[in-house]
């Protein structure tokens, strides 16, 4: 399908504004190029803040990732698991609907059949976290001194038990002193916490692998997190069984966070374009751009993905297409725990978190009392305009992705035969199509927004510099916020 003439022209602003080659590289004129190159250099240096110092940019990368067990039935395994480890008390976490389904129910008998195993059961996590069912799940955990964690549930099960294990050792801290900058203070974690094992019931946020976990500011109307590698779970236990009792429309919008964390981690900023370069290893983040390993990880992902979710949707009682998109979710969260995610993420938070004062949608298919844009429903809204925007930083890695949703290899006549700059237009019409045939609303319109919440939710998007910053054409560019970017993009996402 041809793309969209109205996409391009949108998009023409925005690429023209990307690409860092002067324009009159064939100008004879020595005047003229010194003129234009020293002006070109003053606007720059304008849009620092602050006096210009020498930034090195990071050299290394590191990978980090937990434990993976991965099998039908392995749940049973876990009150082993944690005897092995001589566990004193574990505190188990799930949320009200988890509690009465057979995971639960499989991992409670496996820590009942251990002898002298206590543990105590909180089950009152909340589907999309906020700082208060945080501070309600981190007060819990701090009257029982747990000695170990066991997570059962989706990522805000394995989200709030990681947060309950940080508070837990950090006896007396506040939740904002860990909570990344410029939301919260973003200290570093130099104490070692207390085992966690994951046990994940959807397939989605990968958050069994990474040290990564997020929650809804209520007060500020979006998302922020804790990301730290000491976070991540010892163990991730990923049972096939286990997501056979999800929803349809959960398997959706959990598989399209997978999507969107393999795209994002795979087309972030090189590692080794980000900056700037930590002065202790302690404090190199966790999203760190992408790598060789975390590209690995993360194309695997996003060709299962594109393959098995559509699957799911038709099917949701298809085995085979619910074992590899629990393997998917797993392999991306190894991909965007070490390389991060960018755009798509950072602007889904204000999107959702603004939903619980503005438009009020609640999505079909969801069991819950409140107002809610899932994740990955969140996340996906902008994904299409995203990677149009991305695609001239990196024109080879965005061929890929489209030769991937379009079901032909890299080298197909279809793919070589489009100009680079064609590419993004590409890209969107390809993304869009497969968002159809998943029922994802098409744009912010269809989930209630107005043109006018364009500029709140770009405000709202502004302080999410953990994934900004490794956003192509504005991670890579000194001085750049992202202000007009995001509001092109956003405009792009109203509807199409």
């Amino acid at each position: 399908m041809a793309p969209a003439a109205t996409r391009s022209t949108i998009f023409r602003l925005i690429n023209a504004s990307q690409h860092s080659a002067c324009p009159c590289h064939g100008c004879r004129s020595a005047t003229h190029n010194h003129a234009h190159h020293g002006a070109l250099a003053l606007n720059q240096l304008r849009k620092f803040a602050t006096p210009v110092q020498t930034v090195e940019k990071e050299y290394a990368f590191e990978v980090a990732a937990s434990n993976l067990r991965f099998g039908e039935g392995v749940t049973r395994e876990v009150g082993m698991d944690l005897k092995n480890m001589k566990a004193r008390k574990v505190g188990v976490f799930t949320d009200p609907i988890v509690a009465k389904l057979k995971p639960m129910r499989v991992a409670l008998e496996s820590l009942e059949s251990q002898e002298d195993l206590p543990f105590e059961v909180y089950d009152q996590v909340l589907a999309e976290p906020t700082e208060e069912s945080w501070r309600k799940a981190i007060a819990w955990a701090r009257q029982h001194d747990f000695s170990h964690f066991l997570a059962v549930g989706g990522g805000s099960v394995i989200d709030t038990a990681k947060t309950a294990n940080l508070f837990t050792v950090y006896k007396d801290a506040d939740l904002m002193d860990f909570v990344n900058a410029p939301v919260g203070k973003g200290l570093p974690i130099s104490q070692t916490l207390r085992p966690l094992i994951a046990v994940p019931t959807t397939a989605g946020t990968g958050s069994e692998t990474t040290g990564a976990a997020i929650f809804d500011v209520t007060s500020r109307a979006f998302k922020t997190g804790i990301a730290n590698r000491a976070l991540k779970p010892v163990l991730g236990v990923v049972d096939t069984a286990n997501t056979e009792s999800c929803p349809t429309a959960v398997h959706i919008s959990a598989g399209l966070d997978v999507l969107f964390h393999s795209l994002e981690s795979y087309t972030a900023i090189p590692y080794t374009e980000r900056t700037p370069r930590p002065a202790n290893p302690i404090l190199r983040p966790a999203y760190q751009g992408s790598n060789p390993v975390a590209d690995i990880f993360s194309m695997w992902a996003l060709r299962t993905t594109v393959k098995y979710l559509p699957r799911i949707a038709k099917d949701r009682g298809d085995h085979e297409a619910r074992s590899q998109m629990l393997l998917a979710a797993s392999f991306a969260g190894i991909g965007f725990g070490n390389a991060g995610v960018h755009l798509c993420h950072g602007m889904s938070y204000p999107i959702s978190g603004l939903n619980k004062k503005g438009p009020k949608y609640k999505h079909p298919g969801y069991v819950v009392d409140h107002p809610i844009i899932p994740h990955g429903i969140s996340v996906a809204l902008s994904g299409p305009a995203v990677f149009q925007f991305t695609a001239p930083s990196s024109p080879d890695r965005h061929r890929e992705a489209l030769a991937v949703f379009n079901g032909v290899t890299v080298t197909d006549p279809s793919i070589t035969s489009i100009p680079d700059s064609e590419v993004g237009a590409y890209l969107f019409e390809s993304i869009a199509s497969f968002l159809d045939g998943l029922g994802v609303p098409r744009g912010l319109k269809a989930v209630g927004y107005n043109k006018s919440d364009i500029s709140m939710l770009v405000e709202g998007t502004l302080p999410q510099r953990r994934v900004l910053d490794l956003a192509p054409n504005i991670g890579n560019v000194a001085g750049e916020d992202g202000r007009e970017h995001l509001t092109r993009i956003m405009e792009a996402s109203f509807e199409y």
